[in-house]
């Protein structure tokens, strides 16, 4: 519950703490952070294996009490540091103590509460408390944010085609990338590389680390090109490489199931493919996957349908953790199939459903969905910020780069800046 309640908080107050012009990358970055921990773990089993000895009953128990101890220290740091944390700047505007707001903005840009790009960011974060409280009550009659206005939000979003649609994208990317098969090894690597012929709970666990390494190292430049590739292009490749990968680990399993010892190269060969696996998945996959969850839904629902997407994030997470171990000891090299025919139904859908969506502006997304509704939304956004003086601030002195908010959080729009 502790980790499926951060997976939703964490990347939206990292999006709402860092400037627009980085909020993709650092979003990317959580998954950065993800594999760095697994990583971790998985070197910490690999040297507790060996606390008195790596065969039962010579072992001791604390081989595994203190992996289980060892997830209180971040546990309890974090519990601790989060008091210390700043506040989102939304968070006090939403709630009226703008000044508040304005304060802690200042602070988080290191800059003087009157430099221009922080309170063209204030004015930014105003206009869109000023239009949500606008929208809500046109909508359900009233400003105030409560838990029956959410549910009718809720309730908006699976009862809006639209709304759906756009929401529906991002589960989708969510639950192929959990039926790609990854977590079948991460959870069970050393099953898998049993599987293959590996022998020995030391050498499976040492190639089980191998793992945490691949997804930690390749997940960083995926993180630095989603921007610069696209969406699309890299979701595609990664489930082509994947459906690959599992295609040739079924047919060497199928071929020399338990005679791996005699056969070292195709043990080797499948030991490969595992990798590139999980190389596949960490470099496309992995970083924009969360990346399209957000920049499906439109700015109005954008935390409601990131929420959306981690639940099915984690259900279906929970589906393949339960059903892997029943299929490796069923269906054997049947397994891989399996994912690999949700790698080819991955593939089709992003090829034929998902629209790329790299660089548009939020008119230009509203146009792709045609999503009439928040067009409506994103000009009673514009008319307010014309009163409150928004884009009379688009040219700033200093030379610099000012983000134009408007375009939502994972895209940036340059203006030109003017030198007094």
């Amino acid at each position: 519950m502790g980790v499926g309640g951060l997976s939703v908080v964490v990347p939206m107050f990292n999006a709402e703490l860092a400037p627009t012009s980085i909020r993709g990358t650092l979003v990317g970055l959580q998954q950065v952070a993800i594999c760095f921990g697994i990583m971790i773990s998985y070197w910490i089993g690999y040297g507790t294996n060996y606390v008195g000895g790596t065969t039962y009953p010579q072992q001791s128990s604390a081989a595994w009490r203190i992996p289980l101890a060892i997830q209180l220290i971040p546990a309890i740091v974090l519990c601790i540091g989060s008091w210390l944390l700043p506040y989102s700047p939304r968070w006090p505007m939403l709630v009226g103590k703008e000044e508040e707001s304005l304060v802690v903005l200042a602070r988080l840009r290191n800059q003087d509460t009157s430099s221009p790009e922080v309170q063209y960011e204030y004015r930014s974060l105003k206009v869109e408390a000023y239009a949500d409280r606008e929208t809500s009550r046109l909508r359900y009659g009233t400003e105030d944010k409560n838990w029956h206005t959410e549910l009718l939000e809720y309730k908006r979003i699976f009862t809006t085609k639209v709304l759906l649609h756009r929401v529906g994208l991002g589960a989708g990317v969510q639950a192929f990338g959990q039926w790609s098969g990854i977590n079948a090894i991460i959870y069970y690597a050393p099953t898998v590389f049993a599987q293959v012929g590996l022998s020995g709970g030391s050498i499976g666990l040492l190639a089980t680390g191998v793992v945490g390494i691949l997804m930690f190292v390749f997940t960083i430049p995926g993180t630095l090109l989603v921007d610069k590739v696209g969406r699309k292009p890299m979701l595609a490749w990664s489930l082509v490489n994947m459906g690959v990968a599992h295609a040739v680990v079924a047919a060497l399993i199928a071929t020399y199931g338990s005679n791996f010892a005699e056969h070292k190269n195709a043990g080797d060969a499948a030991i490969f493919f595992i990798y590139w696996m999980v190389v596949n998945y960490a470099m496309p996959y992995g970083p924009v996957g969360w990346i399209v969850t957000a920049d499906s839904s439109s700015l109005d629902i954008r935390a409601k349908g990131v929420a959306i997407g981690s639940a099915v994030n984690w259900i279906m997470n929970f589906a393949v953790a339960q059903v892997t171990p029943v299929m490796l000891a069923s269906i054997g090299y049947r397994t891989w199939i399996v994912f690999m025919c949700f790698c080819v139904l991955g593939l089709i859908w992003v090829y034929f459903v998902l629209p790329e969506l790299k660089g548009l502006s939020l008119e230009e997304i509203d146009a792709v969905f045609a999503d009439e509704a928040s067009a409506e939304d994103r000009l009673r956004r514009e008319r307010i910020a014309d009163e409150l003086g928004l884009h009379d601030m688009v040219n700033v002195a200093a030379g610099g780069v000012i983000v134009d908010d408007r375009r939502g959080s994972f895209s940036k729009q340059e203006v030109e800046m003017v030198e007094n």
